[in-house]
């Protein structure tokens, strides 16, 4: 930890990160509502996280680049006030097709938590850099995960819609909080914005561990997105529960993500290589449970708890990897991983729900254990080209 980084800043990134991607989350308990309400087939409804994930990505591609030339005070007001109109967009949505466009902003918006990661990174030591990006990942995890809990259990009991406005008034406080205690940056980027964007495609080009890293965390989000798109029409076909059964999964998967503070530590002391090969066998692992016990609420518990470990393992150690490059432009430097991540994550968001529809539960999780598979051959065959070693 470094002395430009206090605990309450870093914690205060952690809970603010948690708040805004769950943005992006909200919707996932709450589908089967929109199916009944909507009239729509639940591969339709999909376009919905489908839409949320690509806005999320193109937000990465062209709002977090900014935090390598303007200052981070003017992008939170921007980012806030295009996150606050799309979340009423999407609580007053009269056809699927409006929703569509507003889930789409709502993720654009939500890519803000990005900004933060690649901020304690640079005001971090070499040697607390991992504990305080695990720090901010656990605060980002638990939200991810929290954001089905608490959403499954506001749309069990006043409809999908008042979480989309609960949402509103909640960003609205975190506004103002950030606006007063966030630390201002200044960076040192001095080109144009077109400038700064072409840039991006210099480091994808020239960086082979970050084109790795960034596929690598794709295929593990598309993983995960195999599971969560799919989870809940599990939850109401096979076990008839509501939204708010479904969403309170999410805290098994908060067991894995408050692991987030060890994983840091864990690259602050191993080897990239070890943690990449342990994080793919831990997704494997948790594949081959849910395939086994998919229709049983403890194999199911067990399987989230495992593919959230696992992820978070992937995604840490690649954040920290990539980051440990490039000090002067750490922010479009995530903008690569991020993007990958979250174009990963669309695709699993789609084949997911085409797995379901056509293969049911067993179809899903052979999909899921390829896609964990595959992180592992692409290592393998990519890997040393890249020289992946405890400090690259």
């Amino acid at each position: 930890m470094s002395k430009n980084l206090s605990n309450s800043v870093l914690y205060l990134m952690s809970i603010s990160s948690g708040l805004v991607v769950a943005n992006l989350y909200y919707n996932q308990p709450l589908l089967h509502q929109m199916v009944v309400e909507f009239g729509v087939s639940e591969s339709a409804i999909s376009n919905v996280p489908l839409a949320t994930q690509l806005g999320y990505a193109f937000g990465l591609l062209f709002i977090v680049p900014l935090g390598d030339k303007v200052s981070n005070k003017k992008i939170i007001q921007f980012d806030f006030a295009l996150m606050v109109l799309s979340l009423i967009a999407a609580s007053v949505s009269s056809t699927l097709y409006l929703l569509i466009i507003s889930s789409f902003f709502i993720g654009f918006s939500s890519a803000l938590p990005q900004l933060f990661v690649p901020m304690v990174a640079q005001l971090s030591d070499d040697k607390g850099r991992g504990r305080a990006i695990g720090i901010v990942m656990s605060g980002l995890l638990i939200g991810i995960l929290g954001s089905r809990v608490l959403s499954g259990l506001i749309g069990k009991w006043f409809g999908w819609r008042s979480m989309f406005s609960a949402a509103t008034v909640l960003m609205v406080l975190l506004f103002i909080l950030l606006q007063y205690k966030l630390p201002k940056i200044k960076p040192n980027y001095k080109g144009s914005y077109s400038s700064l964007l072409k840039s991006i495609g210099h480091y994808f080009k020239t960086e082979p561990s970050l084109r790795l890293a960034a596929l690598r965390g794709g295929l593990g989000f598309a993983g995960l997105s195999v599971f969560w798109t799919t989870f809940v029409f599990l939850m109401e076909d096979h076990f008839n529960y509501d939204s708010d059964i479904a969403g309170a999964f999410g805290v098994f998967g908060i067991v894995g993500a408050l692991g987030a503070t060890v994983v840091g530590k864990m690259n602050d002391k191993y080897d990239r290589k070890s943690m990449i090969i342990f994080s793919t066998l831990l997704l494997m692992i948790s594949w081959v449970i849910l395939f086994f016990s998919g229709y049983t609420l403890i194999g199911l518990a067990l399987g989230v708890i495992i593919v959230d470990l696992g992820m978070q393992v992937l995604h840490i150690t690649n954040q920290v990897t990539i980051f440990s490059r490039n000090p002067e432009a750490r922010n479009r430097v995530n903008t690569v991983y991020m993007v990958g991540f979250f174009i990963g994550g669309a695709l699993g968001t789609f084949l997911g729900a085409y797995a379901w529809q056509h293969y049911g539960w067993q179809g899903v999780s052979i999909l899921g254990l390829l896609i964990s598979l595959s992180i592992l051959i692409v290592q393998f065959v990519f890997e040393p080209k890249t020289k992946i070693t405890k400090k690259d």
